[in-house]
């Protein structure tokens, strides 16, 4: 059984700002980036616009009780149920399925600095370490961090109340997340989901993480498929949230389709000099044909060698428009697939192009396709 699936919900919020028309015209306008070269120089971060978090989060102690990354999370996740006409349907979201792509929670800084200088001096390191990482760790702290907490959030704020995922770290989890909701509507064994990820650049703690393998950029901003001469990533905050239905299910119900989301692929090879790009093509092979003139939308991170293998691989397309996420709101890891996959469906619903194909290889492992085309 295999059904099509359509997108009837988007939520976006990036450097750029927040809903479908602000990125529909950045696509269309190969908008200039916003970034931030300051706050965390030398490396640039494309900063999050202030959201009215009000508008998607009313409640000011749910607000507080969550951390940057699944504030705009939930935020985004709530734009695409606005979208889709699902905020105030009860009995929809009894049965709504939500996959999230999410990574760890965020460092408490000033517990971390005062651990490392005191290790400086402690007459027992080992002592002294295990001693304040009992009595400053707070354990419900530990438990705000849970990348599931995204998840529940949503379900929280927004009241849904069925089943949900979540697969967690680096990009194939954006991947999975779309590709295993894809699948399961496809299959009939859900008629409608929520999914999506969030990330949140402005963190000294994924900086370092990112800095030590030897991935960030430094410096101005340079565009994704122009980093040769200084490969690596420039980090971007953003989520990005979609709600998938059946065909059948969305056009009983008269919903705004918005695109059809075609196969969903993904491989990991073993990263040795042209897999990516073997990989890359194997799974565009896997797509199936595609018209002259479709737009591709390519969440690669800019990482070195393995970018220039992801644009090889999109270069087989027939006579491609390329745009890289990275260029317009960052590489978002865990969600720049889903990103990805919402910019180039917003693309198809503005009538700026009819078929996209969406590619992404991970910045250490893991390659992803999709194919999307005009309702």
């Amino acid at each position: 059984m295999q059904r099509d699936v359509v997108i009837t919900g988007i939520g976006l919020a990036s450097s750029l700002g927040e809903g479908l028309d602000v990125h529909a015209a950045a696509l269309a306008a190969k908008a200039a980036p916003v970034v931030d070269t300051t706050s965390f120089a030398p490396y640039p971060v494309h900063a999050l616009k202030p959201l009215e978090l009000d508008r998607q989060i009313p409640k000011k102690s749910d607000q507080r009780q969550m951390e940057p990354w699944q504030r705009l999370g939930v935020y985004a996740a709530g734009l695409a149920l606005d979208g889709a006409g699902l905020k105030d349907d009860a009995e929809a979201k009894a049965t709504l399925q939500v996959i999230v792509a999410a990574g760890g929670g965020e460092r408490d800084h000033a517990v971390d600095g005062a651990i490392l200088s005191g290790l400086r001096h402690a007459n027992a390191p080992g002592a002294f370490l295990n001693e304040r990482l009992m009595g400053d760790l707070r354990p419900t702290l530990f438990l705000a961090q849970l990348s599931n907490l995204l998840a529940g959030n949503i379900a929280i704020v927004h009241g849904i109340t069925g089943a949900s995922r979540t697969f967690m770290g680096e990009e194939q989890a954006g991947v999975d997340a779309i590709r295993t909701a894809h699948a399961r509507i496809a299959s009939g064994q859900a008629e409608v989901m929520l999914v999506g990820g969030s990330y949140n650049a402005e963190r000294r703690d994924m900086l370092l993480l990112l800095e030590l393998g030897g991935y960030l950029h430094k410096g101005d901003f340079v565009p994704v498929f122009a980093r040769e001469d200084a490969p690596g990533l420039i980090t971007g905050s953003a989520s990005a949230f979609l709600v998938l239905e059946s065909a059948e299910r969305a056009a009983a119900r008269g919903a705004h389709v918005h695109a059809r989301l075609g196969k969903v692929v993904a491989a990991r090879s073993k990263r040795q000099p042209g897999s990516v790009e073997t990989a890359l093509r194997g799974l565009l092979a896997d797509l199936g044909p595609v018209s002259p003139g479709v737009l591709a939308i390519s969440a690669a991170s800019g990482a070195a060698g393995i970018t220039a293998e992801e644009a090889a691989a999109i270069a087989t397309l027939p006579q491609t428009q390329r745009i890289a996420t990275g260029d317009l709101v960052g590489h978002a890891l865990e969600a720049a697939f889903p990103v990805s996959v919402a910019l180039a469906a917003a693309a198809l619903s503005a009538g700026q192009a009819r078929e996209a194909i969406v590619t992404g290889a991970g910045h250490w492992r893991g390659e992803g396709a999709a194919h999307l085309v005009t309702a």
